[in-house]
């Protein structure tokens, strides 16, 4: 039985690639929950054809089963999930050296890069099993593959963990019908990039060889491949869009 796909959560909705991604998504006549907990989601949903706005934080795992809950119960379901929201806290404008994380920031990032994805893909992923159909996409980063420099060890360990739970799902849901794969961009125009000082922005973009990052439009397009249905001989990868910063 076919399964005509009609809805998706993305969070970090609110800008940069998430609103791009929703944005393509809903030319393909998906209604989004766009997930963020900047309340302005809530009135840029409402621009979007199909589209419902819902403030939360990911940090805390309550509002993520309440969020999951309302795609469940309220929204009509979830057949396409993309974990892209993320942080990447800066130090004056640089990475965090390990001797200046304690545990509050590491646990912090933890919670939103790596565990968020994991509470939402173990509330959503029953319902795709049975419906025998689904799309799973993390928002990872080069950090995950590869060393970048400036850039805080939690950040790359919880990116570099999300690929490889991303390869273990994949494997686990192979035969129900469900891919699992991963983005991983490079440097990107996005709210999050102003964290970083000049220098720093500039030290990345000499480690790309196309020397420019990349638009929020252009990692949207590479997601919502991966939620096709033409995708679906495609699991359990980490596409590298970069600028050919990392070439595995």
């Amino acid at each position: 039985m076919t399964h005509f796909v009609r809805r998706a959560l993305v969070t970090g909705a609110a800008s940069g690639i998430g609103a791009a991604t929703v944005e393509l998504l809903a030319r393909r006549g998906i209604h989004v929950l766009m997930a963020d907990r900047d309340p302005t989601v809530v009135e840029k949903a409402g621009k979007v054809s199909g589209a419902v706005g819902y403030v939360m934080d990911l940090g805390r795992e309550d509002e993520i089963v309440a969020l999951a809950d309302y795609a469940k119960q309220k929204f009509g379901g979830c057949d396409i999930l993309i974990n892209n929201a993320g942080i990447a806290p800066k130090k004056d404008g640089r990475g965090y050296k390990v001797t200046e994380i304690d545990s509050a920031l590491w646990n912090q990032v933890m919670m939103i890069n790596l565990t968020a994805p994991f509470l939402l893909c173990r509330e959503l992923l029953p319902a795709m099993q049975v419906n025998k159909w689904g799309r799973v996409i993390n928002v990872s980063s080069r950090a995950g593959r590869t060393q970048v420099g400036g850039v805080s060890s939690f950040y790359s360990a919880s990116k570099a963990g999300l690929i490889g739970f991303t390869r273990q799902l994949a494997n686990e849901y192979v035969a129900d019908g469900v891919t699992v794969n991963c983005v991983a961009p490079g440097p990107v125009q996005t709210p999050l990039a102003t964290q970083s000082s000049e220098a720093q922005k500039q030290r990345v973009l000499d480690g790309i060889p196309m020397k420019r990052p990349a638009t929020a439009m252009e990692i949207a397009v590479a997601i919502d491949f991966l939620s096709t249905p033409e995708a679906a001989y495609v699991t359990g990868t980490c596409m590298d869009v970069n600028g050919g910063g990392y070439m595995a």
